[in-house]
């Protein structure tokens, strides 16, 4: 300890009571009195005395020394074998509040991002077919060609919309597979919808076969995003 121990300057116990510290200081106040003709008195003594009672006389300021001091009588001393099992235990809370902390996160991408992104590609992969199919009956029909450009309006719609839905928060580490199948899958449907819309321009079926082509790399990549989640959901 870098200073002296108050109850050892004042030769008390440290369950001492008020009184006896009041009667401890004042037995020694008089002994080391400056004016008492002792040659052999320590000036300095006087001053630790002054100091020990200052503290040790106001209540509140022991009860701070004391926590200080940390002695045994207020902070018993564990056993080596109760400080491991705190140790075990505290570290095993924080294990468990990480646990749960991804728990949540994950929880939360899947509500929040994965399953609104899929709800928005469902309509732009599923009736793909059925578009073409009915636009091939006569490509050069009016009306027909009104039909898919209005499609593929709409495809660009929720694309737009799943695309914000999945920016709108970070994947949590555990599900970064998911996330970058879904990623590509989102990127395949944007250049798949270009490629539709250049057909729509100079009717060259190259365009359609390309878009047709870029869809089903995305639906892979949707079905590789949904894969990578068996385990965690």
């Amino acid at each position: 300890m870098s200073h002296a121990n108050y109850y050892e300057t004042l030769d008390i116990s440290i369950q001492a009571t008020p009184t006896e510290i009041k009667q401890a200081y004042r037995r020694l106040a008089k002994l080391f009195h400056p004016d008492r003709q002792n040659t052999s008195i320590d000036p300095e003594k006087i001053i630790q005395i002054n100091a020990a009672y200052e503290v040790l006389g106001d209540p509140q300021r022991r009860r701070s020394y004391d926590q200080q001091l940390r002695v045994p009588w207020l902070q018993p001393r564990r056993s080596n074998r109760q400080q491991r099992a705190a140790d075990a235990q505290q570290q095993y809370r924080r294990y468990r509040e990480s646990t749960k902390d991804t728990d949540v996160q994950v929880h939360e991408w899947l509500q929040h991002v994965y399953k609104p992104v899929n709800q928005f590609i469902s309509p732009i992969l599923n009736v793909l077919d059925e578009q073409i199919d009915q636009l091939a009956a006569d490509p050069f029909d009016d009306e027909l060609m009104a039909q898919f450009q209005d499609y593929i309006e709409n495809c660009r719609h929720y694309l737009n919309q799943a695309q914000l839905t999945f920016r709108s928060q970070p994947n949590p580490a555990l599900v970064a597979g998911a996330a970058a199948s879904l990623y590509y899958c989102l990127n395949q449907l944007g250049d798949g919808i270009d490629e539709l819309e250049r057909f729509t321009f100079n009717y060259d079926e190259h365009y359609l076969h390309t878009g047709q082509e870029l869809f089903r790399i995305a639906t892979g990549l949707r079905c590789e995003a949904r894969e990578a989640l068996r385990g965690i959901v």
